[in-house]
């Protein structure tokens, strides 16, 4: 992200290298700091956000999840992206949307007022790339997914990303791309920042809700599968379904559709044929080819 970039911060437009907090806000060293992530693409009619309503949804359903309250409505944050990818001039990438708390927290481990609002615009590049069409390989994670009465899975929290980020270095530390989490009673979950999908006999499965995030691009990949008259289960998987599948691949923001050449020692011929075609599906939706989905857009 270039220095010279404007962030969106509590109503106003500020220079990058403003965007701060203490190293003792309540949201730096408590972890209480809430986000989404959303892709923006260009069309013909200008930069566009994808399924940013279901985004803003879901980081409303986050703060009532973990009882927390922000000072602006989704509409007022939906005007507030306008602004940043205006300010930045953004065609292709990210926005972020941070909702956190900036007090100085020493005693206090529950504030009672509003969290602060910051949106960063991310241009695509070489390290944030959309839709990435290489392959991967996994491993199943030695750690397992926090258990929903522990912190609810539903909420996309930062905190909650220690939980990835375990899973994704210990993947890392034995020679694999990703780390798969399974839950407290040993079923699929998820990756560290990853929906799971797998291919069985023409069969896509993915993880039910309840003990995975409720992912915009799971929930899209679903949608996209169906309509193209996929069979689609949301069903509890166990891991040696994942050995014995025809095809894999992970779902995120930043790749639709991931396939994997390699879980553990078992090798896949990547990407397979749903894979591909779900990536294409996808990839029409995204650069405006399929109309079916116009709705899945908000302009900027």
């Amino acid at each position: 992200m270039s220095r010279s970039s404007q962030v969106w911060s509590n109503g106003e437009l500020i220079p990058f290298v403003e965007a701060k907090v203490h190293m003792l806000s309540h949201g730096f060293s408590r972890g209480s700091a809430v986000f989404e992530v959303f892709g923006v693409h260009l069309s013909p009619n200008g930069p566009q956000a994808f399924r940013m309503d279901e985004h803003l949804k879901r980081l409303v359903r986050t703060c009532d999840l973990l009882g927390m309250h922000l000072a602006h409505s989704p509409s007022e944050i939906a005007e507030a992206v306008k602004q940043t990818v205006t300010a930045n001039t953004m065609a292709n990438g990210y926005i972020k949307v941070m909702a956190y708390y900036s007090e100085i927290s020493l005693g206090n481990l529950v504030p009672e007022g509003n969290l602060d609002l910051a949106i960063f615009a991310l241009e695509a590049g070489s390290d944030l790339g959309l839709d990435s069409n290489k392959t991967v390989s996994a491993c199943i994670s030695k750690w397992c997914k926090l258990h929903p009465r522990s912190v609810p899975p539903m909420a996309k929290a930062c905190a909650n990303y220690l939980n990835g980020f375990l899973a994704r270095q210990d993947a890392r530390q034995r020679g694999y791309d990703i780390g798969i989490l399974l839950d407290t009673h040993g079923f699929v979950g998820e990756g560290a920042m990853e929906s799971v999908f797998i291919v069985k006999e023409g069969v896509l499965k993915t993880p039910p809700l309840g003990r995975v995030l409720s992912s915009i691009t799971r929930m899209s990949i679903i949608e996209l599968a169906r309509v193209s008259d996929m069979k689609v289960l949301e069903t509890p998987i166990l891991p040696d379904e994942l050995s014995s599948a025809d095809e894999i691949f992970f779902s995120a923001t930043p790749f639709k559709v991931l396939p994997v050449n390699r879980l553990d020692n078992v090798q896949f011929d990547a990407p397979g044929p749903i894979s591909i075609r779900l990536a294409e599906l996808m990839s029409d939706v995204t650069t405006c080819k399929d109309d079916r989905f116009t709705n899945w857009f908000q302009p900027l």
